[in-house]
């Protein structure tokens, strides 16, 4: 029998709240699969399985926070080994499928296999397990399946079928609750922000409750004080702790648009590639090339990593930032890169993140660009030992060879660890970027 604990989702995590369990007591799960859903003071996101085998029992309660570290759930090789049910309770799975199942129950309204992936995806769409049926394997619900359910769910269910989602809780509603009209994201930040729907008078198309409504109710700005809150702190501790050196350059951006421009004439309109795509990977791969840049200081020692996992700071819609990871960087074609950052800027700010994007950052980048900033000098990310700022793209007078004309350029900063490194190799990294982006083509 093995303890799931409340995992480090951050170098600043001190404590997270559960407000979600993606899996029920009888579960085989397999490592990676996600688990729960945590609440820290930055954002909410999903967390998996380290181990393999059944879940055993939860040892904390929806809404319980505990500090890092903290057995939340057990997990064992068997199902024997799952302890009984409380007396009066059946076993998990036995017997017919209530009417309004919990969120949660392993299978759906028709006796199908739920497996926990799809249950996960039938919950963030607001999808009664009890309505799904299987079309799998051996009456597997699938992916097809669950849409198929939402959709009905949006459009309406015939007469006879199912009644909809329940609220968010992982219990049924109360007798006599009505059900309240609202979209998946207003369900799952009432959920979060602790509001009752059944409170709320709702502003949307039939008095349906928005995101706005719950956000009102909730009092956003108490929420988003504590998120400056907590990033406070964390960067008070930074220039606290570590001895920070700045250096700027300014990148010579002619080749890397001309290039850029020539092949998104080739590329549909949804498709084309924008100058933080070549920012970024030309960073990540000269973090792999600068190693004293890529890697963490720990227990008075750095620790270089073979892996260059991008750190993205992305502004959140409540007022708060994070910085998720864009795993192996240096490795992603750019296309694939910029598929990854849509991916990660829409889960970040739908609270949808999982535990490795936030624990796994090896060096961050901050691009202001967009919003019209020349220049950013960021607070380095402990126990990162570095973070890149890149400005807006801009033409200006540029001389080469006693000639005088217009170019595009941008403003790379880096803020760098002097425990770690010095002006040298710091200026050898920005140069390294300056380089790679002159032959935009080898990205």
């Amino acid at each position: 029998m093995a303890d799931f604990r409340m995992p480090s989702l951050g170098a600043d995590m001190e404590h997270g709240k559960v407000v979600e369990w993606l899996v029920q007591p009888g579960d085989y799960i397999h490592k990676g699969d996600l688990v729960a859903v945590v609440d820290t003071d930055k954002t909410v996101m999903d967390i998996e399985s380290f181990d393999e085998g059944v879940v055993a029992e939860f040892l904390v309660d929806i809404g319980d926070t505990v500090e890092v570290g903290t057995p939340i759930a057990r997990i064992t090789a068997t199902p024997a080994e799952v302890p009984p049910p409380p007396s009066g309770l059946p076993a998990p799975g036995a017997g017919k499928p209530a009417a309004h199942p919990v969120h949660g129950d392993r299978r759906g309204g028709t006796g199908a296999t739920l497996p926990p992936p799809m249950r996960h995806l039938a919950h963030t769409l607001g999808v009664d397990v009890g309505r799904i049926s299987g079309s799998g394997e051996n009456g597997e619900v699938t992916r097809a399946d669950v849409e198929r359910a939402a959709s009905a769910h949006v459009t309406g269910a015939p007469h006879g079928e199912a009644p909809g989602p329940l609220p968010p809780a992982r219990v049924p509603a109360a007798a006599g609750a009505h059900r309240v009209r609202s979209s998946p994201l207003a369900r799952r930040l009432a959920e979060q922000l602790g509001v009752n729907l059944q409170a709320l008078t709702g502003t949307g198309p039939d008095g349906a409750v928005k995101e706005a409504d719950v956000r009102r109710a909730a009092g956003a700005g108490g929420k988003a004080q504590t998120l400056r809150n907590a990033i406070g702190a964390l960067m008070s501790r930074s220039k606290t702790e570590i001895p920070h050196y700045y250096l700027s350059t300014t990148l010579d951006l002619a080749a890397a648009m001309a290039w850029m421009q020539s092949a998104n004439r080739q590329r549909a309109l949804t498709s084309r590639l924008v100058p933080s795509a070549l920012l970024l990977k030309a960073a990540a791969l000269a973090a792999r090339e600068v190693p004293e840049m890529n890697g963490f200081y720990t227990d008075g020692a750095f620790r270089p990593s073979s892996d260059v996992h991008l750190g993205v700071a992305v502004a959140l819609r409540n007022g708060g930032l994070v910085a998720p990871a864009l795993r192996n960087a240096d490795t992603l074609a750019l296309d694939d890169l910029m598929e990854q950052l849509r991916n990660l800027v829409e889960r970040a700010r739908a609270g949808r993140l999982q535990r490795a994007e936030m624990a796994d950052p090896t060096i961050t980048v901050t691009n202001l660009g967009d919003l019209g900033v020349e220049s950013v000098y960021g607070i380095i990310y402990p126990p990162q030992v570095a973070m890149v700022g890149f400005g807006r793209v801009v033409e200006q007078p540029w001389a080469n060879g006693g000639m005088l004309g217009i170019r595009h350029a941008a403003t790379a900063t880096l803020s760098a660890d002097h425990r770690v490194s010095n002006g040298l190799r710091g200026g050898r990294f920005l140069a390294r970027i300056d380089e790679l982006l002159q032959t935009p083509e080898e990205l």
